[in-house]
């Protein structure tokens, strides 16, 4: 019988947005070996009495201070190389979040606690490059079928600002009156009677996601795509 010794733990990679900005990852600067003073997403070993989910919540809190009601499983990173210290498997999930709702507060194995723009990373430590662009490959996707988007937004918020979100998700320019004949005729877009405030030029109307009808659109078989 061929005995095993194979440690599991979780990462999480945190995406942040912040209008007219683009998007960054949250990144931590390790406090011990290996990779001491290098930057990583955080993460750390799954305690034998906590699931998985329990696991990368705590981890995230105690490195950044970040807490997450809902955080996606990614993938799962098991090269037998990955780690130097030992045989360790990685069970990495990522989620979105508006970064001014955050005071970031680093501890435990963690020096600091910062935010990065995707497109501006540091060297990082292990593997998690490849797992930060795993990660942002299933955002980009992820956004052209589900509606994740919004909760980067203001509750109350102008067109403007979504096509900006989208543009910016994405990575890429979009053809903004295609986007928001489509995004309109979904019909889960509420237009108030209020204008927005900030901005050059005529003042625009704002919008507000309507997450009920869409979730109750949803259980008939509506499909979000854009």
């Amino acid at each position: 019988m061929i005995k095993q010794s194979i440690k599991l733990t979780v990462d999480a990679v945190v995406f942040g947005y912040e209008s007219d900005s683009k998007i960054s990852v949250l990144l931590v600067k390790r406090r011990i070996a290996p990779y001491k003073g290098e930057w990583a997403i955080p993460g750390g070993f799954v305690k034998t009495s906590e699931s998985l989910e329990e696991a990368v919540q705590r981890e995230l809190k105690e490195e950044t201070g970040v807490s997450i009601s809902y955080l996606e499983q990614l993938y799962t990173f098991g090269e037998s190389d990955r780690d130097p210290r030992e045989r360790v498997v990685s069970v990495a999930y990522y989620g979105l979040i508006k970064p001014q709702d955050f005071d970031l507060n680093a501890s435990t194995d963690a020096e600091e606690a910062e935010w990065f723009d995707i497109d501006e990373l540091p060297e990082l430590a292990f593997d998690h490059k490849r797992i930060i662009e795993v990660a942002i490959d299933r955002l980009k996707g992820k956004v052209t079928y589900e509606p994740i988007g919004f909760e980067l937004l203001d509750r109350e918020f102008p067109f403007s600002d979504l096509e900006n979100l989208y543009v910016t998700l994405l990575g890429r320019p979009i053809d903004r009156r295609n986007f928001r004949k489509k995004m309109l005729s979904f019909g889960l877009l509420d237009e108030l009677d209020k204008k927005s405030s900030t901005g050059r030029g005529r003042p625009a109307n704002l919008f507000r996601f309507n997450s009920e009808r869409y979730f109750s659109l949803k259980k008939e078989g509506f499909v979000f795509e854009i």
